[in-house]
């Protein structure tokens, strides 16, 4: 039997796990800041080195196109992880719902065995038989349709009958 204390300390767990998986993603989200800074002075840096080029120096050629690949690299680091940490999201937002759905639906089934347990004996015997009505409904149900495909089959057959019958006939006449 759950109790209610049981159920509001799962009620706290979870909603701790949610908090818990909050901080981790704003934790993420500033760690993302953080590459996007590094990537903006790597920007202003290649700029930089970019103009000195043009205007003529060859000497540091090869540190500009290292601070590009170094940028490059950054930026490919930085869709890999904005991917990586948006697939972690979305998997844990379907897991809470999942974990949601699951604790309201155990709520309900306790409330309703809560609120069954407090009703007299004769409305859950009207209860008992209602489930009971249910089924016999779903029973007659089935045999309702079996029925009809049964009468669609044999009504194919006689008007198959029927119709040779009336071939026959004119045969018949015919010949």
């Amino acid at each position: 039997v759950v109790t209610r204390d049981d159920v509001e300390e799962s009620l706290k767990a979870i909603f701790q796990y949610l908090r818990d998986k909050e901080q981790l993603f704003q934790e993420l989200r500033s760690q993302i800041e953080e590459i996007q800074q590094r990537i903006s002075v790597k920007q202003r840096e290649r700029d930089y080195w970019l103009e000195y080029k043009n205007v003529g120096s060859k000497i540091h050629a090869d540190k500009i196109s290292s601070l590009e690949k170094d940028i490059k690299k950054v930026k490919d680091e930085l869709q890999r992880t904005t991917e990586y940490y948006r697939d972690a999201l979305n998997a844990v937002k379907e897991e809470n719902k999942s974990l949601f759905d699951r604790h309201l639906k155990l709520l309900s089934e306790q409330a309703l065995k809560s609120a069954v347990g407090y009703l007299d004996k004769n409305c859950r015997r009207e209860i008992q038989e209602n489930e009971w009505l249910k089924e016999e409904v779903k029973i007659y149900r089935k045999e309702v349709g079996d029925l009809k495909a049964s009468v669609q089959l044999l009504e194919e057959e006689n008007t198959s009958l029927v119709a040779k019958l009336i071939d026959t006939k004119l045969q018949n006449l015919i010949g």
